[in-house]
């Protein structure tokens, strides 16, 4: 089948055909880059950096641009705070980010523009926006006139009121409208700046990613993606702003958008405080682990965050890993089995594919062990374990997993925190063989032994050792 994605624009599933088949286009909101970068702020480039991967396969080619915001209110505190120049705190986090990034197996973008490069493009749509009367200049500030464009609120679907009551407007003399939005605003001589037809000033947010996308993209792309939390106002600001200077062109086809991460019930925010940092976790739990939990519910569906989704994260891929191991005689190349690829089209369907992962490794497994109790037709049984290993690769590798040696896979539990983890495991065990859940028990060591941990039960107590 076709690839078919859900277009928030317009709340249906339709078929993906893209305006060049040669060489489809996609944009991704990045990151304002003045702190590390929380775990939910993962979900998009995760997800979609998946999507990527299937247009390439799909069409031979893509462009895909991932942004970096790296003038921002939040940068210019964090700056001043250090008394050191924006760039310096920009250049380090946008580093840290790429870094956590490839951590996770994302493979960079084709385009990561950064806002401050990009100044006279902002300055030029901003003029174009003015001369069509759909902004306007006032007291060192240029405004969007959301009066000019009538189809404001297509994306989110809300009535003017009700956006304006959503938003966090601020309410100054020289709007015409409460619901007008900056373009361009002045900076005073302790904050950056650049020269501009309406004085020293720097851009707002949302004309920023209207001008990258545009000069890398064309005016109209494919897809454009982000977290559902930009929905409004962030992106129902760029459709107007860009088709208002774009003469009534569309802006984006195809508008995707990834639920958010939850933790205990609410939304990870740094609002709430219950933030987790990818670069945290990085030191606490293997990468590969991280990013097949981001990997396990829909991308538009909540993903609630735990301890517990990374430990199942960890346990599953000790499995899958384990089956690798077994397979290890086997020679077989990658091959995306056409049921990923299937689950894939379905508007982007992770968890599918990650049960036909499973599935696949549970037939492996299978057929492994009626090869060593002596299968009826060796043969048979070897040439559909080569089969299967070969879609156990090309199945991890649509989706960025299972590309490690296994060997280096288990090699992690040399870390203190996966030493904790066995022993909690051991622990746990123990207290199944307690309470005579001898499932339970025999569920822990056979899990333990497909991580290449040994256990020995002795007067002493409970020794492990790796194999």
């Amino acid at each position: 089948m076709s690839l078919h994605l859900y277009n928030s624009l317009t709340r249906r599933l339709e078929p993906f055909v893209p305006l060049d088949p040669a060489c489809p286009t996609m944009y991704l909101c990045g990151p304002t880059v003045y702190n590390y970068v929380h775990i939910g702020n993962a979900r998009g480039p995760v997800l979609f950096g998946v999507l990527a991967e299937l247009l390439r396969r799909r069409y031979g080619a893509l462009r895909y641009a991932r942004n970096i915001t790296d003038v921002d209110d939040k940068i210019n505190a964090a700056a001043q705070q250090l008394g050191v120049p924006i760039a310096t705190i920009t250049d380090k986090y946008a580093a840290a980010y790429r870094a956590d990034m490839a951590a996770l197996g994302i493979a960079p973008p084709d385009l990561e523009p950064a806002a401050t490069a990009h100044i006279a493009q902002i300055v030029a749509m901003i003029q174009r926006l003015i001369a069509g009367g759909h902004a306007y200049a006032a007291d060192g500030h240029v405004l969007f006139a959301v009066a000019s464009f009538p189809d404001y609120g297509k994306l989110s679907r809300r009535d003017p009121e009700e956006m304006l009551a959503g938003a966090r407007v601020d309410v100054a003399p020289y709007k015409r409208d409460p619901g007008d939005f900056v373009l361009w605003k002045p900076s005073s001589d302790d904050l950056p700046g650049w020269d501009s037809p309406w004085g020293r000033g720097r851009p707002g947010w949302h004309i920023e990613c209207s001008a990258m996308a545009a000069t890398h993209l064309g005016q109209t792309i494919d897809i454009h993606a982000g977290g559902v939390d930009l929905q409004f106002p962030h992106h129902e600001n760029e459709i107007a702003q860009s088709e208002c200077a774009h003469g009534g062109q569309p802006f984006a086809r195809y508008w995707l958008h990834n639920g958010m991460l939850e933790f205990g019930g609410a939304k990870m925010s740094k609002s709430v405080g219950n933030i987790e940092k990818v670069h945290d976790l990085l030191q606490a739990h293997p990468a590969e682990a991280l990013r097949y939990a981001l990997l396990s519910a829909h991308y538009r569906q909540p993903l609630d965050w735990s301890p517990a989704l990374i430990e199942q994260s960890v346990r599953t891929l000790d499995r899958l890993y384990g089956t690798l191991r077994d397979l290890a005689d086997v020679d077989a190349a990658p091959t995306i089995p056409a049921s990923i690829e299937a689950a894939l089209d379905e508007d982007l369907n992770t968890p599918a594919a990650l049960a036909e992962i499973a599935r696949i490794a549970t037939e492996a497994r299978s057929l492994r062990n009626a090869l060593a109790h002596g299968a009826e037709d060796a043969d048979a049984t070897r040439a559909r374990l080569a089969t299967l290993k070969a879609e156990l690769l090309g199945a991890g590798l649509a989706l960025g997993l299972l590309q490690q040696d296994p060997a280096a896979w288990f090699a992690r539990g040399a870390s203190e925190g996966d030493d904790a983890r066995i022993q909690a495991l051991i622990e746990e065990r123990s207290a199944a063989k307690r309470a005579r859940d001898f499932a339970r028990a025999d569920a822990i060591r056979a899990q333990l032994a497909a991580a290449g941990i040994a256990l020995e039960d002795t007067p002493q107590g409970v020794r492990w050792k790796r194999a």
